[in-house]
């Protein structure tokens, strides 16, 4: 006989299946020429500036992106917004390569841990993004999950698992949760482990909960907390250390964001890791809410960092994409 809890307990476990029709949305794209607002400079540290590109759209579905992934080369990738929907679609690029407009854009809703469609944005408030061959890997909070399986890219049915939290869930604060998910390459010193790092879920000492979610070196770390910024992405680069996308805000001064990146040999259980600041830029810059980053290889084997901005749905944010080459 099954009883109540052991029931509840199969819903949460059991394969939730997300079936809608994706939506063909055309999006508007202004190119960006330079990342400093007013200024031809292009060179910004590790990082150069390639473009980027102001997106909008008619549909009200689109916007409020929180990670994505690419596909492919800089070409074809697939994000989640965290009012719970899939976007997918493809950077097309001018004859210089440099990013051009967004297109064959389809957007579907995401089911939430039972499988059902629900208006209720805290059920399916998408925040990390990890593409890893034929299957995705989404981390959500609020309702603080991970739930990992395959994703059709033609009809958005995702047959997912919810998976162990890799940080004791008494520790995630509410609206705080996994904003970070990353795969470290497979020769690195991690060798192929995933990690997930929360937004703003902090330890007595004020430093940042994260964890490594696979191996043998599987358990907790921590982010040190520098000034009043918090997680909002991460990636591995090839060589297998980490860069970490953060954000602050404050009435008086706009927004913020800045990159650190971690030796990945320093990611250890039980660490507390400082990094170091590759880049950091304030509303002197083309930024917004920065809220997605993904590392890339072009065609010519040169690292590419590209990031992303989550809109809120609000007129007075953008949906911006920028693209940068990074020196190594």
């Amino acid at each position: 006989m099954i009883t109540g809890r052991i029931a509840a307990a199969l819903v949460l476990l059991l394969t939730s299946v997300s079936l809608a029709t994706p939506v063909e949305t055309f999006v508007n794209s202004r190119t960006i020429e330079n990342f400093k607002i007013a200024s031809t400079q292009s060179q910004f540290g590790a990082f150069k500036f390639v473009g980027g590109l102001e997106l909008t759209s008619g549909n009200a579905d689109f916007g409020s992106i929180s990670a994505f992934r690419f596909l492919d080369s800089g070409g074809a990738m697939l994000s989640v917004s965290d009012n719970g929907f899939w976007i997918s679609g493809a950077i097309g690029r001018d004859t210089q390569g440099k990013p051009s407009s967004f297109d064959n854009v389809a957007i579907a809703p995401m089911s939430d841990r039972v499988g059902n469609f629900d208006e209720k944005k805290w059920l399916t408030d998408a925040e990390g993004l990890l593409v890893n061959g034929d299957k995705v890997t989404v981390s959500f909070e609020r309702d603080h999950r991970i739930a990992t399986g395959e994703l059709s890219l033609e009809t958005f049915e995702f047959v997912s698992t919810n998976e162990p939290l890799p940080v004791p869930g008494k520790e995630i604060r509410s609206n705080r949760g996994f904003e970070a998910l990353a795969k470290s390459p497979i020769g690195s010193a991690l060798q192929g482990a995933r990690v997930a790092v929360t937004e703003k879920s902090l330890n007595k000492a004020g430093n940042i909960y994260a964890g490594i979610m696979d191996g043998l070196s599987k358990g907790v770390f921590f982010i040190a907390r520098q000034g009043e910024y918090d997680i909002t992405d991460g990636d591995f680069l090839p060589n297998g250390d980490l860069l970490l996308l953060e954000r602050k805000f404050s009435m008086a001064a706009g927004v913020a964001m800045r990159i650190r990146i971690f030796a990945g040999s320093e990611i250890k259980k039980d660490a507390t890791l400082e990094g170091t600041v590759l880049l950091e830029a304030d509303m002197a810059y083309q930024i917004d809410n920065m809220e997605g980053l993904d590392v890339w290889q072009r065609g010519d084997g040169t690292t590419m960092v590209s990031l992303i901005s989550d809109d809120n749905h609000s007129i007075l944010q953008r949906n911006l994409y920028l693209e940068f080459e990074l020196e190594q």
